[in-house]
């Protein structure tokens, strides 16, 4: 059992030797040429153990490396169990991401500002995407005034069948000019709702834009807000 416990002390052991051969080369060629390297620690118990070398008594705990005027010059850690790694890997990887995110708002911001040089240049393309909307909405009002003026030459010609069931083809005609009728409307509805998100987005970008003229930081200003979608609206990237 004493022997079993002794080649776990050693393994432990090993393991810090192992982290302190990684030490920065400057600090290492420092340990090879110099005898003035004090590790320090603080076991379990209490009490305070220093030493020209790694201490056994503090296997799995901190330990420090001081100069020899007491000053730290490095703080040796316990290596990490797998919680404690596993923790670390997810702190991380979110660091990672914010940074991510942070680095796209900033480039954002500055092709907003590229894209946009004054207020002027804004208005324009505001106006361009708003175009398009409408454009696309007369042609949808077009439509349904085709599609309405084909409905009434359909009961004109289904005047010739009251109270008798519509020839086959007739009824066709009907149930398609209705279809296509409900579609369009639903069309026109999903174009005006268009026209009030670019809208939006556009109010959104141009207070932005003020606000980074006015001296706030790129990508300091958070995500653009706007209620709407823009899927119409170009967004600068």
């Amino acid at each position: 059992m004493k022997l079993k416990h002794r080649s776990t002390g050693v393994r432990a052991l090993a393991l810090w030797a192992l982290a302190l051969a990684c030490l920065p080369p400057a600090l290492a060629q420092s340990r090879t040429q110099s005898s003035t390297m004090i590790y320090s620690c603080t076991t379990a118990d209490g009490r305070r153990i220093t030493s020209d070398r790694l201490i056994s008594e503090c296997i799995g705990m901190e330990q420090r490396v001081l100069n020899r005027d007491g000053t730290v010059r490095l703080v040796v850690t316990p290596p990490l169990s797998s919680d404690q790694a596993a923790a670390a890997e997810v702190r991380e990887r979110r660091a990672a991401a914010e940074r991510l995110a942070r680095q796209e708002a900033v480039r954002r911001d500055r092709n907003l500002l590229a894209r946009y040089p004054d207020e002027a240049a804004h208005t324009r393309a505001r106006v361009s995407a708003l175009d398009t909307v409408r454009s696309a909405m007369e042609a949808s009002e077009s439509r349904l005034r085709e599609l309405s003026d084909d409905r009434k030459k359909l009961d004109q010609e289904a005047e010739f069948y009251k109270g008798k069931a519509l020839p086959p083809k007739l009824q066709q005609a009907v149930d398609a000019n209705e279809a296509a009728t409900e579609a369009q409307r639903a069309l026109t509805a999903a174009q005006k709702a268009e026209l009030d998100r670019v809208n939006k987005h556009y109010d959104a970008e141009l207070d932005r834009l003020k606000k980074l003229r006015a001296g706030a930081e790129p990508g300091s200003l958070g995500p653009l807000i706007t209620s709407a979608a823009a899927g119409a609206a170009p967004s600068p990237g």
